[in-house]
């Protein structure tokens, strides 16, 4: 068994179910998942078992951008320490996995190398999102994570735009499906799809990022929860041949 340590937790999105279903998610291919709102108890997982899986589900970030996350700050607003910075970087690149789940790459907004460890960040005042809806999903088959399955359509948020660090390998690209007059007017914003599985190496450690994930239902897709059970294994070092067969 493989650990799997969950940091959860945020504004606007449904973490108190989402978590605990992308732990079952992943107890269902050999992890034992555990979920924590305290980075410092995710962190003192890691020290405990090097080996974990570190799985970033969280909405953590300064919230200084606008006064609108006045009422949130003293709740859910992070700084990270310096010594948090050091543990995750080093978790991964002495060669343990890092798995992001969407809000992931809102996360550690005062910590400039995030985008570097994830392999793509939210960029304030450049990246944004559509209306939560329907989303169409488009894999890549030439990546193991991928091959194999179909695409796909779910009710997601399509982050649009986000700044990537160079060298990733995309898997899956999503596009979101206007219903209505406001929403493709939103649509017209966005670059068309948008890379939405994509991996990379930190290190010796293997990094993948699923920028979808919104709440339980997008999570418990059929295809989706396959994804993000290779997307698990394969950065825990599993090879080609076990990620497929998931």
């Amino acid at each position: 068994m493989t650990g799997a340590a969950i940091y959860t937790g945020g504004i606007s999105h449904p973490f108190e179910q989402a978590a605990p279903a992308l732990g079952t998610i992943l107890d269902h291919v050999g992890f034992t998942a555990r979920v924590s709102y305290e980075l410092d108890e995710v962190l003192g997982w890691l020290k405990a078992d090097p080996d974990a899986l570190l799985v970033i589900y969280a909405l953590r970030w300064s919230m200084t951008q606008d006064e609108k996350y006045a009422p949130h700050r003293a709740r859910w607003s992070l700084m990270l320490p310096d010594s948090a910075r050091e543990a995750i970087a080093r978790h991964v690149l002495d060669g343990a996995g890092l798995m992001g789940v969407h809000t992931a790459s809102i996360c550690f907004d005062d910590w400039p190398e995030w985008r570097d460890v994830l392999g793509g960040a939210w960029r304030w005042g450049r990246t944004w999102h559509p209306t939560l809806g329907p989303v169409q999903v488009r894999l890549d088959q030439t990546h193991c994570i991928a091959r194999g399955l179909p695409d796909f359509s779910l009710n997601d948020e399509v982050y649009s735009d986000l700044d990537f660090a160079p060298g990733i390998e995309i898997a899956a690209h999503a596009q979101a499906q206007c219903r209505t007059e406001s929403q493709r007017e939103e649509a017209s914003r966005a670059t068309g799809s948008q890379p939405a599985l994509w991996m990379h190496r930190y290190g010796r450690g293997r990094v993948v990022c699923d920028s979808l994930g919104h709440d339980a239902a997008s999570l418990a897709h059929p295809v989706h929860s396959r994804l993000l059970q290779r997307a698990a294994l394969w950065a825990c070092g599993r090879s080609r041949e076990i990620v497929e067969a998931i």
